[in-house]
């Protein structure tokens, strides 16, 4: 049994805002990461941020990513890489597969809080073929391209215009791949106009109301085209609108969902929110869940973009370093108030305002069971 005051699962964007807002108030943190390095999804997104100067407009997130990094090994945070949560039971205890220089071993770390920030998992669309190799997410091939350097096929189909999927296709194509279309089922493309601009000057054509059908495995076994269809008014194929492109990838960007098994498992009450993701914690203005102690942030709670992951893990370090009496009530309250008012800028505007009133939504429902 190892004690920890603080703990936090996962170490993206908003588990490491957590860990420097809580270890700079001087609590003990931990930060648990199954990967190699810390740094989550900044790590994969190579394109500049944009919006305010106070949310690193012009910066590109790998270069934010490198910051945070630096200041978690600045204000003392303990890490554990290739380490993984594989259970939370009574008592705050975790069960933990750490990687050691002897190998690997299980140990249980006992928190007196703790902040699960395990981000999302990208949603899946069943279709015929969509088992063949060569058929991935669009964060797979993200993570292939800009943290392995491989690239996962020359001819790409994207399925998605969704902010994951426009960003996902110009990184492609930047890597040396050709993004043949980009499909989507909705009558309008789906994320910011800025990222289907660049796309679109490329010369990548989007086909509007239309789905893919099948993926076609060729000798190998391998994707070698796949076939797209145009909807009607229901959502289904229109006979003969059917049409066969010659790919050796399709991407799916269907959105994503929250990755919160851990916070079921511990019994953390849950509800579901389309506009978050669906299923997902509930928490309170503090980012604390139903369970006294237990606080999520980021795409855990809802899934949003790295900034907001950000200031909800700040704000769930400050609340956490309060109630260990690291930080005064005052003042915390102060900079808690700070957060949740960049929170509320990030989530104005056409793209946020959903978002905006699901998370009113959630606070003002409360936690209580």
């Amino acid at each position: 049994m190892e004690k920890r005051e603080i703990a936090i699962i996962g170490g993206g964007p908003a588990g490491l805002a957590a860990s420097i807002e809580a270890a700079r108030a001087g609590a003990h943190v931990l930060l648990i990461d199954e990967n190699a390095s810390p740094g989550g999804q900044l790590f994969k997104q190579i394109h500049k941020f944009f919006g305010s100067k106070a949310h690193s407009a012009g910066i590109r997130g790998i270069d934010i990513g490198k910051k945070l990094l630096k200041e978690t090994e600045e204000a003392g945070v303990e890490v554990w890489l290739n380490s993984s949560v594989i259970g939370l039971y009574e008592g705050n205890n975790l069960s933990v597969v750490r990687s050691t220089a002897e190998g690997k071993k299980i140990v249980t770390v006992q928190a007196d809080k703790i902040l699960i920030c395990t981000g999302g998992q990208e949603n899946a669309i069943n279709f015929e073929g969509w088992t063949i190799p060569g058929v991935m997410g669009a964060g797979c091939a993200q993570t292939m391209v800009n943290v392995n350097r491989v690239l996962p096929g020359k001819r790409v189909l994207m399925i998605g215009s969704g902010n994951v999927g426009l960003i996902v296709s110009y990184q492609l194509m930047q890597a040396g791949a050709d993004v043949v279309a980009i499909v989507e089922a909705a009558d309008h493309i789906g994320g910011y106009g800025v990222h289907a601009a660049k796309v679109r000057r490329a010369g990548v054509p989007f086909y509007l109301r239309h789905t893919i059908v099948r993926a076609v495995a060729g000798e190998n076994q391998e994707v070698c085209a796949a076939v797209i269809g145009q909807l009607d008014d229901q959502w289904n194929i229109i006979p003969g609108t059917e049409k066969t492109i010659d790919v050796d990838t399709v991407c799916i960007a269907a959105g994503l969902r929250p990755l919160a098994k851990i916070a079921q498992m511990y019994g953390v009450k849950h509800a579901f929110i389309p506009e978050m993701g669906g299923w997902m914690p509930m928490h309170d203005e503090n980012m604390e869940t139903s369970v006294h102690g237990v606080y999520v942030a980021g795409d855990t709670a809802g899934v949003e973009e790295a900034n907001t992951a950000m200031d909800e893990g700040r704000l769930a370090g400050i609340a956490m370093a309060e109630a260990l009496g690291y930080i005064s009530g005052e003042k915390a309250e102060q900079r808690k108030n700070d957060i949740r008012k960049s929170l509320e800028s990030l989530r104005l505007g056409p793209f946020g305002e959903r978002r905006l009133k699901a998370k009113e939504r959630i606070i003002a429902r409360g936690v209580a069971e």
